[in-house]
């Protein structure tokens, strides 16, 4: 039996990389460039949506970024909300634009994502960036399967987190012979998770809600990441003993609490390292929004003499 998994803790490591980026940012604009700029367009009233953006919001500020808010009501066209997402291409002072998702039911995501500039894409949902990292090529990666590596990583460095003074200390791991499954297939998750995965040499599997034999599929894995979005889906006794388990499940149940994908509780007495929900991939995936932003802005303003758009 495993001697008590590792806590990877995403809300300590999130905070390590925010500080991180602090520090660029202060140096840049202390050699006299402006700060980083993040756009945010928000489309009608759902309180989750607002209380989401507005926690990027602080952070960017945080950190030293502008930050801009668009706020449409629920009925904007999309026509009216393509407009506002070409205003914030135009601006110079922006290097990061954030369309808060899920927009209301009678706008196309797709279309929209794709009206942002992909060299100030901070989601990394741009169709051009999803394609590079298809193919292997430099460009902007999706935030929470970045989050997700980062924690693989951490897991893979053998220091304890309260050891790690910064981020850098965290080396990207070579995740060769590691067996890996990935349950969930989606664009924003699953499918670039599992793309990451390849990129350092793991052998992936990519799971679904047809895969036959799920347990067994699971039992073989050395790294395990889960985003289904099923409370307790995954249970304990499916891990393999020392395995890294990355949790990228949120699920309200009825008692009020957010749990996971994966019975915690019971995974943590075979896993080497595990995420907690929460405290675990979500507040990555935020930091990672910052360092998407914090990478364009170095690419299209320092790289252009500190005055580009």
């Amino acid at each position: 039996m495993a001697q008590g998994a590792l806590i990877l803790n995403g809300k300590a490591l999130a905070k390590l990389l925010r500080r991180k980026i602090k520090e660029h940012i202060a140096k840049a604009v202390s050699d006299g460039n402006r700060p980083p700029g993040l756009g945010v367009i928000l489309v009608g009233d759902n309180p989750a949506s607002k209380s989401y953006v507005a926690t990027k919001e602080k952070m960017a500020r945080a950190v030293g970024m502008a930050s801009e808010q668009i706020s449409l009501p629920d009925s904007a066209t999309q026509r009216e909300v393509r407009d506002k997402i070409e205003e914030l291409n135009a601006k110079s002072e922006i290097d990061g634009i954030l369309l808060q998702l899920p927009l209301p039911q009678h706008l196309s995501a797709d279309e929209l994502l794709c009206c942002i500039s992909p060299q100030k894409d901070s989601d990394g949902l741009h169709p051009l960036n999803q394609g590079r990292l298809m193919v292997g090529a430099d460009g902007v990666r999706p935030c929470t399967p970045m989050g997700v590596m980062k924690l693989v990583d951490l897991a893979y460095s053998g220091a304890p987190l309260d050891e790690i003074k910064d981020i850098d200390e965290i080396k990207a791991a070579d995740l060769a012979g590691k067996r890996s499954i990935v349950i969930g297939r989606s664009a924003l998750v699953g499918k670039p998770v599992a793309l990451m995965l390849l990129e350092r040499n793991a052998t992936v599997t990519i799971a679904h809600s047809k895969t036959a034999d799920l347990p067994d599929r699971v039992s073989e894995a050395d790294i395990v990441v889960s985003a289904v979005g099923r409370p307790f889906m995954i249970k304990g006794e499916w891990i393999k003993e020392g395995a890294t388990v990355i949790d990228v499940g949120i699920n309200r149940i009825e008692s009020g609490a957010l749990v996971g994908d994966v019975d915690f509780e019971a995974a943590k007495e075979r896993a080497g390292a595990i995420t907690p929900v929460p405290g675990g991939v979500g507040p990555m995936t935020v930091a990672m929004l910052l360092f998407n932003t914090f990478s364009n802005y170095r690419r299209n303003c320092l790289k252009n003499g500190g005055d580009g758009g």
